[in-house]
């Protein structure tokens, strides 16, 4: 399996180059480099003579606070009593993610498996719990449950029958109704993490669950960030090649509006079928980025100037001029006046899309069963 199976990503970090599947686009694993003590509030770093790092504590120690930490927030007993009839839904490179039930309810649910052993940051783990336990929205999803078993934390969730949007973009074509849908949910999941003061820091397809009744919803949390008015910015490289705003690339400070980008590139992976640069290797993306600025539509004139700008305010190079999640849903015209861009405003109900997102389930399993034959 790839990098997400089935609506539930298992991270991986600091790949070389994105991989590739038959059939598919390549998939593009997170680049994760370990954020520094020496981030410094609202300053950005120089490009030509980053900031050294001060001595770090040493890693054996650090370990072992950060795994007091997550044994401090997982639940204690054995989710074996708890979650039943197992069956395994895929495997990738921190572990596996296991569709299973709850005993007492008989709800489905989804339970990602990651090993410690592997690389899987203990940090990471917790950063993961706390973001989805205390952020609870209808656009974000559910957190059930964590343990630790054995060397391994096991986080419940709520199932998502219609997997990740990245499935559904390989299955069928949006029309820009429905991407305008896709684009005011994920929006409004955004609008409250950053209200919060989260940032997600690797919004993409394969992070975008979707369900049969046509939620949608963001997920995967290991790579998110909590601001505080001590800590308004943050610098550290974090997130996935393509998807990556300029000033990560760069490593200057930077704030929410990173993932306003990532969701604009979001869009332009639906509407062309894949992510700028997404077939190069991870450096050259990055030399790209830089280099380039703000990809364009390969055919602008094939879509509306409401789709278009909607992209623009998402894809601006300067972060001040790039729009937030509270402006593109809800834009300050006047004192007197208040309205979301018009291209929110334009998109279809979210409950429009479960025919689309069927559609899309229906052609899987079809992929499914002539590989099958």
């Amino acid at each position: 399996m790839g990098e997400a199976f089935l609506g539930y990503h298992l991270p991986q970090i600091d790949g070389n180059s994105c991989g590739s599947t038959a059939g598919s686009a390549p998939l593009a694993p997170s680049l994760v480099e370990e954020e520094a003590e020496e981030e410094q509030k609202d300053i950005k770093p120089p490009a030509a003579a980053p900031p050294q790092p001060e001595p770090a504590e040493p890693p054996q120690l650090r370990e072992e606070q950060s795994l007091k930490s997550l044994r401090s927030i997982v639940s204690v007993g054995q989710p074996t009593k708890k979650y039943t009839a197992f069956e395994e839904l895929g495997r990738g490179g921190f572990g596996a993610v296991h569709n299973a039930l709850d005993a007492s309810t008989g709800q489905q649910v989804a339970i990602k498996k990651m090993s410690l052993q592997e690389g899987m940051s203990e940090e990471l783990a917790v950063n993961e719990i706390l973001a989805m336990r205390d952020n609870r929205n209808a656009n974000i999803v559910t957190f059930l449950d964590s343990y630790l078993v054995d060397g391994e934390l096991w986080l419940a969730m709520e199932f998502m029958d219609g997997g990740t949007l990245s499935d559904v973009l390989r299955a069928v074509y949006l029309e820009e109704g429905q991407v305008g849908a896709v684009s005011r949910e994920c929006l409004q999941g955004l609008h409250f993490l950053h209200y919060r003061q989260v940032i997600h820091r690797d919004v993409k397809s394969s992070n975008i669950l979707v369900g049969l009744d046509g939620s949608v919803k963001l997920a995967d949390f290991g790579l998110c960030a909590q601001l505080s008015p001590e800590r308004s910015k943050r610098s550290s490289r974090v997130g996935t090649p393509s998807w990556m705003v300029p000033e990560v690339v760069r490593g200057e400070a930077y704030g929410p509006k990173v993932d306003i980008w990532s969701l604009g590139i979001v869009g332009l992976e639906i509407v062309e079928g894949e992510a700028p640069y997404q077939r190069e290797a991870r450096l050259r993306v990055l030399e790209l980025i830089e280099r380039n600025g703000p990809p364009k539509l390969q055919n602008p004139r094939h879509h509306s100037p409401l789709l278009r700008d909607f992209l623009r305010c998402c894809l601006q190079a300067d972060e001040d001029r790039r729009w937030s999640a509270q402006e593109l849903l809800q834009v300050r015209k006047s004192k007197a006046a208040q309205r979301p861009h018009p291209f929110v405003t334009s998109g279809h109900p979210a409950s429009s899309l479960a025919a689309l997102i069927l559609s899309a389930k229906q052609v899987q399993e079809e992929w499914t069963g002539d590989t099958c034959a």
